[in-house]
């Protein structure tokens, strides 16, 4: 981090926060009778260093004629399988046809970490099917491989991912964006969850374009906060072009949702621009790689401790970045999948 930003950035991006139960968005806004994009937009400004509130609804009077929106198209998997005791949630296909799966322990409110298994285990699923544990990927990850096509599974026996601090379980309708047409995340892409077909047209009538990467995100690790491991991503040309043309006509690119951030950033070559891509990405954002396909972002708000926050310092700097957690924890925005958003402007 920046020595000028160090003062003031300590204790929010280095983790030292605690986000109040309260701030936990534990519904989606229609449960409350609310229009899927009522929510909250924290609007940063890096050039002012200015901070503002708006209805998520204003976004489009935020943005400029030629800006260029770039969106996750990914849809969500219904990706938790339920066992007796212990939960299933599948993560990442591989190319040789195994999954990345975590195990977790089930518990009366949602499920927790659990630390057994075996390679060569053997787990009976819902339907007859069979899970074997072939190794461990990362200390909480297996690579195993099912006795059945995944999706075709998923889609009969399992549910959305669900943690503690939602109470209860939610339609898969509830986990999909309005851009969400190439089914692969684990858990949904989430700052793209306000945006609505309304929306989406008055965007752009108003001249600000809207393209598509799709980066299939893996499951998250809410008690632990873990750098994110390489997931499948896709840059088309078009998306490319675009990007590129943006860029050169004095348009602004606003990533939605850090996933996008990655995708973009990993077709972008040092001095180079925008490249179609796809195939893996290990890619990490922090403030040491910087950004050179990104000019500002729309994405929620992150818990302590999150690699997300290295990218979003990335793109804001330290010291305005670290003002708006703490605006946003005095004014109660609310955090998670469900809650408001926070658009980083340059």
């Amino acid at each position: 981090m920046s020595a000028g930003g160090r003062g003031l950035a300590d204790g929010i991006l280095d983790g030292g926060f605690v986000l109040p139960p309260e701030l936990e968005a534990h519904e989606p806004p229609e449960a409350r009778g609310a229009a899927r994009d009522a929510v909250r937009l924290l609007v940063s400004h890096g050039g002012t260093g200015k901070i503002g509130h708006h209805p998520f609804t204003d976004l489009p009077d935020l943005l400029r004629p030629g800006d260029l929106l770039v969106v996750n198209n990914s849809a969500t998997l219904p990706a938790a399988v339920r066992l007796d005791r212990l939960a299933v949630h599948f993560s990442t296909e591989r190319e040789d046809g195994t999954w990345l799966v975590e195990l977790r322990r089930r518990t009366a409110s949602a499920t927790e970490p659990y630390p057994g298994g075996a390679g060569g285990e053997w787990l009976p699923l819902p339907g007859g099917a069979t899970l074997r544990l072939l190794e461990r990927h990362t200390p909480r990850l297996w690579r195993a491989r099912l006795d059945r096509p995944v999706p075709a599974y998923l889609n009969r026996y399992g549910v959305p991912i669900r943690y503690s601090y939602v109470a209860r379980d939610w339609p898969l309708a509830d986990y999909q964006t309005v851009f969400g047409v190439v089914p692969g995340s684990a858990e949904m892409p989430s700052a793209g969850r306000p945006f609505t077909t309304g929306l989406v047209t008055g965007l752009v009538s108003r001249g600000i374009g809207i393209a598509p990467i799709t980066l299939h995100t893996g499951v998250a690790s809410p008690e632990k906060d873990e750098p994110p491991y390489p997931e499948r991503f896709e840059v088309p040309e078009s998306t490319a072009r675009q990007v590129n043309l943006a860029r050169r006509t004095g348009g602004r690119v606003i990533a939605v949702g850090t996933t996008v951030v990655r995708a973009l950033e990993t077709a972008a070559p040092p001095g180079g621009e925008v490249r179609p891509a796809r195939g893996w990405t290990s890619h990490v954002v922090t403030p040491g790689t910087g950004v050179r396909a990104v000019d500002g972002l729309v994405t929620g708000l992150h818990e302590p401790r999150s690699s997300h926050l290295l990218m979003l310092s990335a793109i804001a700097g330290d010291e305005l970045l670290a003002r708006s957690y703490r605006e946003a924890l005095r004014e109660g925005y609310r955090w998670h999948e469900f809650g408001d958003l926070h658009l980083i402007l340059p």
